[in-house]
Order: C-alpha cells, then sequence, then structure tokens
C-alpha cells in the first residue's frame, strides 16, 4: 500500500510532503485510514531528536482515529470498517509476563508507533490489532485523538494510585496533560486541586472542573494546603520545588508523575519518610484499560479541549504547539 505523508527529515526540520509503501500485511496487523490525529509535545520531542532515539525520515503522530481497512488473516478483535484508535504503541510481544498479565504497555519488546516507524501524519497506518482500539458508539472522533496517549497518561495514575471520590487531589500544570487529569477527576468525585503559576488562566481552569487554583509561585498559598492532599499528579516536564509540593500531600498521600523531566528529581528522603508517602511514575495504559478510559469518556462526555488543523497545515500547527499557544490539545484533520 502507497502512504501519503508528512515526515521530517531531520532534526528541528519542517515537516515535508513524503509518500512511501507499507509493504505486505503481516497475519496479525491491520492498516488504519487516519481520520483525525492528535499532535502531543511528544511528536515534537522526536522531531526534535530530544530523546535521541529518532530516525528519519519520521513520520510523527501517535493519536490516530480512523477506520480499519484491511486486517491479517489472524486478527481477532476487529474487522474491516470498524473505527478504532491507535495510541502511542503499535504492537506488543503478546507473550512475554508483562503481556500475558494484561500490561501490555510495559512490555520490553514494545513497539512505538513513531519508532522506528511511521505514525500518523499520513492518511494510513499501520499497527498490531491488539494496539487498534475499538471506539465505542457516539464517541466524538473529532476530538477522541488526544485520548489514545494524553488522555490514558493520565488516566492510569488515577487506578494505580487507587484514587477515591473522597479524595482531595492536585494536578500541577494545567496543559494538554493536566487539563485532562482535571476533567477525569472531577467525574470520579474527587475535590480537585490545580497549581498554576500563571494566573491569567484561573477563570478557565476553574471552568474544567477545578475546586480550586493554587498559584504555585505563592509560599502562601502552598502552605494553605500543607498535608491536604492525598494524591498529586504531575504533568510538568520541567524541574519544580518538588519538596514544596510534598508537603501539601497528607500522610499516606501519593505523588505521581507522568512529565518526561529529563533532570534527576530532587526529593528529599525525610518528606517521604515521616508521612509513610510515596512516588511513583508511570507511562500509558493497556489496551483494556485505554477500552475503558474511552467507554468512561462517553459516559461522562469527557473530552480534551482541541483545536482543530487540516493535515496539510501540519508546520503551521507544530509551530503552534512550539510556541505555547494550543489550548489544550491540537488535532489534524484529513
Amino acid at each position: 500500500m502507497k502512504v501519503t505523508a508528512y515526515a521530517a527529515l531531520e532534526s528541528k526540520g519542517k515537516l515535508e510532503s513524503y509518500t512511501y509503501e507499507l509493504g505486505e500485511l503481516e497475519s496479525e496487523q491491520v492498516d488504519i485510514k487516519v481520520n483525525y490525529c492528535g499532535i502531543c509535545h511528544s511528536d515534537l520531542s522526536m522531531i526534535n531528536n530530544e530523546w535521541g532515539m529518532t530516525q528519519y525520515p519520521l513520520v510523527p503522530g501517535h493519536e490516530i482515529v480512523g477506520e480499519v481497512v484491511a486486517t491479517g488473516s489472524a486478527v481477532k478483535s476487529v474487522k474491516v470498517g470498524d473505527y478504532v484508535g491507535l495510541g502511542w504503541l503499535s504492537a506488543s510481544c503478546m507473550s512475554c509476563h508483562e503481556c500475558l498479565d494484561g500490561s501490555q504497555h510495559l512490555c520490553s519488546n514494545n513497539e512505538a508507533t513513531i519508532v522506528g516507524r511511521h505514525g500518523g501524519f499520513a492518511d494510513y497506518v499501520r499497527g498490531h490489532w491488539s494496539w487498534a482500539i475499538p471506539l465505542p458508539k457516539n464517541i466524538d472522533m473529532s476530538k477522541a485523538g488526544p485520548l489514545l496517549c494524553g488522555g490514558i497518561t493520565v488516566f492510569n495514575p488515577i487506578l494505580l494510585a487507587d484514587v477515591k471520590p473522597t479524595d482531595t487531589v492536585g494536578v500541577i500544570g494545567i496543559g494538554g496533560l493536566g487539563h485532562m487529569a482535571i476533567k477525569f477527576l472531577k467525574h470520579w468525585g474527587c475535590e480537585v486541586i490545580a497549581f498554576s503559576s500563571n494566573p491569567n488562566k484561573k477563570e478557565q481552569i476553574l471552568n474544567m472542573g477545578a475546586n480550586r487554583v493554587i498559584n504555585s509561585k505563592s509560599p502562601e498559598e502552598l502552605e494553605s494546603i500543607t498535608g491536604k492532599l492525598n494524591f498529586i499528579l504531575n504533568t510538568t516536564n520541567v524541574t519544580l520545588d518538588w519538596n514544596s509540593y510534598l508537603t501539601t500531600l497528607a500522610p499516606k498521600g501519593k505523588f505521581h508523575t507522568v512529565g518526561a523531566v529529563l533532570e534527576p528529581m530532587g526529593i528529599p528522603a525525610f518528606s517521604l519518610i515521616m508521612g509513610e508517602k510515596s512516588v511513583g511514575g508511570s507511562p500509558i495504559g493497556s489496551p483494556a484499560l485505554t477500552k475503558t478510559m474511552l467507554e468512561f469518556c462517553v459516559r461522562h462526555n469527557i473530552y480534551p479541549t482541541v483545536e482543530e488543523f487540516d493535515m496539510k497545515d501540519v508546520n503551521e500547527a507544530v509551530k503552534h504547539l512550539e510556541d505555547g499557544k494550543a489550548r489544550f490539545r491540537i488535532v489534524l484533520k484529513n
């Protein structure tokens, strides 16, 4: 199959029109006609080779929703004509302990959609059937793409940390990930505290569902919630004063990061020991959990706030994200 796409040919390069052949469809693979594809900050990191693993030419895009147009002979759960989503991972080995345990996202031999292969800034994309997540009926496909990466990234920690509806929780960084976390936690039943350094966002953050907005640059405001939070989710990828947030945790509270902070996180041991607090992190989630999350979103009408660009305007869309102007996720339409 011939694919028309947009690819970066070098680090920090603009995306250019690019065509390639997919080759023969393997028995457990599916081909998906891309209807929409979100742009994630991870796409920027890969375009710019910030993680040192990009192979060029690179076709980014891993928040894909579309229609199955071909299936291999051994495909089990989807058929031609089904609408599916494909996120950060496009395959896993299906035979290791983690895969057999239902934690396919932790498979050490998994295949990332845009690492060493081409992603969704294209008219077609290919993946293993297990990662082609069936979309619930009545889902808004124009807004569903970012749920396949950003959405599951902030949904999984809620279950990992056993967050309860009676909990008071905090979200650090109200951007592409954080705004979705607020929406999930609000519908989970929690009291939600948002940490933001931008006072101009306060009204907007409250409208998302936060009960209170704390100015993260104000020691007085941080002190006002000392020992109050059962769970904090960090969505930022920059170094912060982590101890100032740990002090807001209640005894047995949990601090969880999904932000890819590249520098070591300086966390004092006694800040954890004296209150039996813990620090954790996670990537995305399993296919089963992703499907559950999508059903939860449809049930409660939870979607990311998106701005839509035509696929042909991909460079304009990428610059919009790079300049920090996205409010709050960007979706490309084919």
